[in-house]
């Protein structure tokens, strides 16, 4: 009796102690308040997703990683970073210190070998400005846009370098000789005094077609509102085949939403112009003289078109282009018009054609906006195997941008819009009108994710054309929470299939509903971009300072999506025959250990 009395009393004991522990620290976390040195940290969350390597990119906030397959197997990632800000809880600025020249510098571009994905090494950072020696701080700088790469024995100059397009602040679009991507060299530069394009007011990101040399380059001349722009970015059409020697015939036309042009009217139902965040252009149906083959062709796309993205996060317009109308001869039937330094020059932009190549829109709620338009392509749809007609169609992914912190704006989604074109047979005539037939979001509640701090939503998808994911997983960056990987090959029911939310680090910068209120701020991921390679690894960058998480895809269920083992690419383009990766838990904690660095797990590629 006195053992079973002690016994009762050791566990009341401990209950006692479990639970003033429990609200002692409940107490101290509802109490927590941002501060300098205290953060709220947040563990790493995923779903038949696995963490493969990482790089905390100087913690410079990331907007836009690209990753380049050289000629010699080598795979780099370069990442276009935002402005340096200031942290809002302590008002100083973010870090800027590069430990390779002992440098604080403007933030840039940084140049990261992912060859072996579970050790990347950082090899270079091209800042945009002037480096300082500390304790002086630098201007902010800023690359974020662009990060498009081109081999030169693509381009039509067919030469052995590599060249790197990103923007240069908001100011100017510059080239960069990237062959030795420890070692940049200015092609054409701000510091050189040869931009691409300068003397601009905004900047934004570009495409460019490595086979044909046709850029569509985001941006706003600074003297576009004296001249009769309405406000916002326009595309500057330039020909960019061969780098090292500018012509000025290379600027071929300005494009936008029609309206948006001097003596422009706006649209109907329209209280101004919706203004273009970037577009994605398939390329050309046959190339051109001796230029290269499209290496979109094949890969299921249409051809020929390039969906451009307007409105952002509001007054949203997906516009669909016909690029042979669009473009000039001898690329194709269009018009050129303007010059880089300004949009008059004869033959004037103001009188230019910006309807004949449209060959359809789709228009959106006034909430919404058009970020991204990544065509998947002509899919054969499952459920319409029986019918004789209408049973491949054509589709574009559609992202509008969540840019409000913790819920405080409208709620953003991923659409799937049907681009098809049909024909008519009374007439004869190609119709499109683009529909919505689907839409991909993540629950809030299943994360409750509007109480996380930063923003909740959808900004980006991959951009990549081809195998191992094209129309299969398109992944969509989605801030707090993480990356999603959805299954589209039904784009009339899209479902994800797994997800990764990447740990909080001593890095990660806060996010803040009131600038001015630090107690409004709280430390989160900020999921913001990411590209995707041929060995099936997934590049997540962070806007909140957290760096480039390479992941990978793998779970139960998803056969269809995984490359057999025979089929994976090494590092030298030779096959490798890798044993399958840990299966998640049905929590979504994956069974197993990480792949050991370097290992053939670490290199297993999935499709």
């Amino acid at each position: 009796m006195k053992r079973l009395l002690n016994s009762v009393v050791s566990m009341v004991l401990c209950i006692v102690v479990v639970l003033f522990t429990w609200s002692a620290d409940s107490a101290l976390a509802d109490s927590q308040q941002p501060s300098q040195g205290q953060k709220l940290a947040h563990a790493a969350e995923h779903k038949n997703m696995q963490l493969v390597g990482t790089n905390d990119l100087q913690a410079r906030s990331t907007y836009q990683p690209a990753v380049h397959r050289y000629a010699n197997g080598r795979y780099i990632l370069f990442a276009g970073h935002h402005a340096l800000g200031t942290n809002p809880v302590t008002g100083q600025q973010l870090p800027s210190f590069n430990p390779l020249t002992g440098k604080n510098e403007p933030n840039g571009t940084s140049i990261v070998d992912v060859t072996d994905p579970a050790h990347p090494v950082y090899l270079f950072h091209i800042p945009v400005g002037t480096p300082v020696t500390p304790p002086a701080l630098p201007t902010n700088g800023g690359a974020q846009y662009d990060q498009r790469i081109c081999d030169g024995s693509t381009l039509p100059v067919h030469n052995n370098k590599v060249y790197l397009l990103r923007s240069y602040s908001n100011s100017a679009h510059e080239i960069w000789d990237v062959t030795d991507p420890s070692h940049p060299v200015g092609v054409r530069t701000v510091a050189g005094g040869n931009p691409v394009i300068g003397n601009l007011s905004g900047t934004h990101k570009s495409w460019w077609e490595c086979d044909s040399g046709i850029a569509y380059i985001v941006g706003r001349r600074s003297n576009d509102t004296a001249n009769g722009w309405k406000p916002g970015n326009h595309m500057f059409i330039m020909y960019l085949g061969d780098p090292d020697h500018p012509l000025a015939t290379d600027f071929l036309r300005d494009w936008a939403l029609d309206g948006q042009q001097p003596g422009g009217a706006i649209p109907p139902n329209f209280n101004a112009v919706p203004s273009i965040h970037g577009p994605i252009s398939t390329g050309p149906s046959a190339p051109v003289g001796t230029n290269s083959p499209n290496p979109i062709a094949g890969t299921g796309a249409t051809l020929d078109r390039v969906y451009f993205a307007y409105g952002t996060s509001s007054n949203g317009v997906m516009q669909v282009a016909d690029r042979s109308k669009l473009l000039p001869p001898p690329w194709g039937t269009g018009v050129r018009c303007g010059s880089a330094a300004s949009t008059l020059d004869a033959p004037s932009c103001a009188t230019a054609d910006f309807t004949t190549p449209e060959i359809g829109r789709w228009v959106m709620n006034p909430i919404n906006g058009s970020h991204t338009s990544y065509p998947i392509g002509k899919i054969a749809i499952p459920e319409f195997v029986e019918n004789e007609e209408g049973t491949v169609r054509d589709f574009v992914v559609v992202v509008s941008e969540e840019t409000s912190n913790q819920c405080t704006g409208a709620r953003h989604l991923t659409y799937f819009v049907d681009v098809t074109e049909f024909t008519i047979t009374a007439t004869g005539a190609t119709v499109s009108h683009p529909q919505n037939q689907a839409n991909f979001q993540v629950p809030e509640a299943s994360g409750e994710f509007c109480d996380r701090g930063g923003r909740f939503g959808p900004h980006s998808t991959q951009e990549e054309f081809g195998p191992p994911f094209y129309q299969k997983i398109v992944f969509v960056a989605y801030f707090n929470a993480g990356v999603r990987a959805v299954d589209v090959r039904d784009p009339f029911s899209p479902k994800e299939v797994g997800f990764y939310i990447p740990a909080t680090t001593e890095n990660t910068d806060y996010r803040c509903t009131n600038n001015s209120d630090p107690t409004t701020c709280k430390i989160a991921i900020q999921t913001n971009n990411l590209a995707t390679d041929d060995r099936g690894f997934i590049y997540i960058a962070d806007r909140a300072d957290t760096g480039v998480h390479i992941l990978q895809l793998t779970g139960p269920g998803l056969d269809p999506l995984i490359i057999k083992p025979t089929e994976r690419p090494g590092v030298d383009g030779t096959r490798l025959s890798t044993p399958a990766a840990p299966l998640p838990s049905s929590s979504g904690s994956l069974l197993g250990s990480r792949p050991t660095p370097g290992s053939a797990a670490g290199r297993r590629y999935s499709t």
